[in-house]
């Protein structure tokens, strides 16, 4: 607010309105000297002051941000995950929500004859996928959302095989570390396209080829057959899988906005227990009588008067000409819990998580508190699940294991439908969720097949079990209490109820 000054009192008395011109004019031009200094009025993130002096931003693009910091993230979020328990944590929270147990494929061509062939050749090929020969699809799928949350980004890359082999399809697939993606390759290409950070475009921006080096630049092992120039590898044998939060050709680790959070964490746990270790080691202080002796250094000798320059659990320290005696208080730990507490809640907040999911404490949580504090996570894992991880891992899987097949005479098309199955959220009350499906299933907003696959497993499968498992029960006679078809749910044959039902109408009508 403009203030009034004498002379704009003696306008305003002179010439009434000329004063109230004069004012109107001063408070126009303050907040066009407001607007011109950073939008203060408009946008107060965008003002300039004492406030804001120490924010310096960058207008840098995305891929200029991640190709100066990238190797060096990977570096410390590496390094906090094999050492500090919370990063650790939360790494293995995410992956065990993401990919669990395993994203399950069934073919969907609407043939069942072929479906079945299709998700019975998936099946035989999955235990031999891997071309280090150690896990099969689904433990690549945790190998690869692991190094994707660790590192930020992961590569995964076709590798055709022989006939002579012996797999049930010619194709083996192998996880990389994205460390072997030649960053210092970037400029611009004869034929107008371009590589950046190691990742080859064609002229209308479509990937082309990922520049990779034969051997992990950080392998400290001699190898005479190493090589330190890079190769190109089509961009149809490379699966690239990252997450996308600015228009950018690769990703960085999701621990990133709190890693400093998580060292400082590290260090002051760290200084809390050397500072209480120091407490518990001195026990008293002999103390000279005077007050002038008081301050005199002690003196700590051992059995042989030597001077000892460290402290030991349970020491008294004599001073020169010692003769009162002053206890060690170690000081109040009273707001530690609560600090950790809130710290613990910035770490989990960075890496996506529910707090209670990160730490394991559950004693300030009640059922619905947690059951709602799941909601939001769980609609953040099916995002990833969904919109990252399936269409950039799991389906050029599928992509390269049904073409592959094809060629090698095992299927009679390369274009195989695919329907998808994420492991299924363990239930907060298992009874309540299932009486809400049963009431979606009723009430036609939820098939059969989607409550299945919502618990993880392949409807045909399933189906095709619970026939299987009826036909024999009936051949052997035996009537089970978990059998729908002559069992209600209270345990009551289905026969006798009918025949209940027809005597008391009988009755009725008598």
């Amino acid at each position: 607010m403009s203030q009034i000054t004498f002379l704009d009192r003696m306008v305003a008395w002179a010439a009434p309105e000329a004063g109230v011109r004069r004012a109107l004019a001063r408070r126009s031009f303050e907040a066009l000297s407001a607007k011109n200094q950073g939008y203060a009025r408009g946008y107060d993130g965008a003002s300039k002051g004492r406030r804001t002096d120490g924010w310096k931003t960058a207008g840098t693009s995305a891929d200029a941000e991640i190709a100066a910091a990238s190797g060096l993230l990977r570096d410390r979020m590496r390094d906090l995950t094999r050492n500090n328990p919370h990063a650790a944590k939360a790494v293995s929270v995410l992956v065990n929500n993401i990919v669990g147990s395993g994203i399950i494929p069934r073919a969907a061509t609407g043939d069942a004859r072929l479906d079945e062939t299709v998700d019975r050749l998936w099946t035989e090929w999955t235990a031999t996928c891997d071309a280090d020969g150690q896990l099969d699809i689904f433990g690549l799928q945790t190998l690869a959302v692991r190094e994707m949350i660790e590192a930020g980004e992961v590569l995964v890359r076709r590798r055709p095989r022989r006939p002579s082999d012996g797999l049930a399809v010619p194709l083996q697939v192998q996880v990389l570390e994205t460390d072997l993606l030649d960053a210092s390759r970037n400029g611009d290409l004869s034929d107008g396209g371009r590589v950046l950070q190691g990742i080859e475009f064609d002229p209308i921006g479509k990937r082309r080829a990922y520049w990779l080096l034969a051997q992990h630049p950080g392998d400290t092992a001699i190898s005479l057959r190493r090589r330190l120039e890079s190769v190109a590898i089509p961009a149809g044998d490379v699966a690239h899988v990252y997450e996308k939060q600015r228009a950018q050709v690769r990703g960085v680790p999701w621990g990133t906005p709190v890693m400093r959070a998580l060292r400082d964490l590290d260090d002051w746990t760290q200084a809390e227990l050397v500072r209480k270790k120091t407490e518990a080691c001195v026990v008293g202080i002999v103390l000279g009588a005077d007050e002038g002796e008081q301050g005199i250094a002690p003196c700590v000798v051992d059995a042989d008067g030597n001077r000892v320059e460290q402290f030991e659990p349970g020491l008294i320290a004599y001073a020169r000409g010692g003769k009162d005696i002053k206890f060690n208080q170690p000081a109040t730990t009273a707001a530690v819990s609560e600090w950790l507490r809130a710290q613990l809640h910035i770490v989990a907040a960075g890496f996506r998580l529910p707090y209670e999911l990160l730490t394991g404490d559950l004693s300030q949580v009640n059922y619905s508190s947690i059951r709602a504090g799941l909601v939001e996570f769980r609609r953040m894992i099916d995002a990833v699940q969904w919109q990252l991880f399936i269409p950039m891992f799991c389906q050029p899987m599928w992509d390269w294991f049904t073409e592959q097949a094809w060629a090698a005479g095992r299927l009679p098309q390369p274009g195989i439908a695919v329907a998808w199955s994420p492991p299924r959220f363990e239930a907060v009350d298992p009874l309540k969720d299932a009486m809400a499906d049963m009431l979606a299933m009723r009430s036609g907003t939820m098939t059969l097949a989607q409550a299945i696959a919502r618990q993880g497993h392949n409807p045909d499968a399933v189906l095709a079990e619970i026939a299987a498992m009826n036909a024999k029960l009936d051949a052997l006679g035996l009537v089970l209490d978990s059998d729908p078809r002559k069992v209600t749910k209270s345990g009551v044959l289905q026969d006798s109820m009918g025949e209940d039902a027809e005597g008391s109408a009988a009755q009725q009508q008598g």
